[in-house]
């Protein structure tokens, strides 16, 4: 009779085997997750090898601090804050055109370029490094999302006109090895790691949250209501206009 107990005790329910499988898988996806990462930061930390003949790849657009302003009292001050906000834009020509569609007909109209707005969190983020001085030149906005359904805070520069627009030859003067089994190793994980059902383990396991069936329903409404299916542009064309249209936020 004891005997019979002590078995008892020793076999697994079956609830309790399913448990352990599934710790066990979270705990290989796990693992896959960190060795992704880890891959990547070696992949990051590649040391760039300078070439021997720097060749050009079209031309670079950046903002840089007038001339007038610069000879002022304040020419260092406001040079830090463009250091904190510039954007570069990158295009094979000096113009930086793009097409667009007007009565029916393409047409090449220059590309718009605007400084960097600001997050919220970036604004208290000591990387960035903002001193009370350089908030006092910008602006609180606000913007709605349509994914989270709010309007998202961010900060614009106040005084945008003491920056001009500079382009200069882009030129290309390091490159970086490629290590093709790091490579493929990276790509086999993301695979791995961008199924569906593998992709809801790591949202819930890893990052703590999951995405449900109303995010979904809310992309898909808000691809009908864009009409992206009847859009006749093309995909470099689409992506342009994003660029253009969408500030750019820390």
């Amino acid at each position: 009779m004891e005997n019979d107990n002590l078995l008892s005790y020793r076999l697994r329910s079956l609830r309790s085997r399913k448990r352990t499988i599934k710790k066990d898988v979270e705990k290989q996806i796990r693992r896959k997750y960190q060795r992704r990462n880890k891959l990547c930061d070696i992949k990051r930390n590649i040391p760039w090898i300078p070439l021997e003949e720097p060749y050009q790849r079209g031309f670079v657009r950046f903002f840089a601090v007038r001339e007038d302003v610069m000879k002022s009292k304040d020419g260092d001050f406001f040079e830090g804050i463009l250091k904190k906000i510039n954007t570069y834009m990158y295009s094979e020509s000096r113009q930086f055109l793009k097409k667009k569609k007007k009565s029916g007909r393409r047409i090449y109209v220059e590309r718009a370029q605007k400084l960097k707005n600001i997050s919220s969190y970036s604004w208290t983020d000591p990387k960035l490094g903002l001193t009370s001085r350089e908030r006092e030149y910008f602006l609180k906005q606000e913007e709605y999302c349509p994914f989270r359904k709010t309007y998202v805070p961010y900060y614009e520069f106040k005084e945008p006109w003491r920056f001009t627009l500079r382009t200069r030859p882009n030129m290309i003067t390091h490159y970086k090895p490629v290590d093709f089994q790091l490579e493929k190793e990276i790509a086999e994980l993301k695979s791995y790691l961008g199924q569906h059902k593998i992709t809801g383990i790591v949202n819930k396991t890893i990052y703590g949250r999951v995405f449900s069936w109303d995010t979904k329903t809310e992309h898909t409404d808000l691809i009908k209501n864009r009409k992206y299916i009847t859009c006749t542009m093309s995909a470099t064309e689409i992506a342009e206009s994003f660029l253009d249209d969408v500030s750019t936020i820390i």
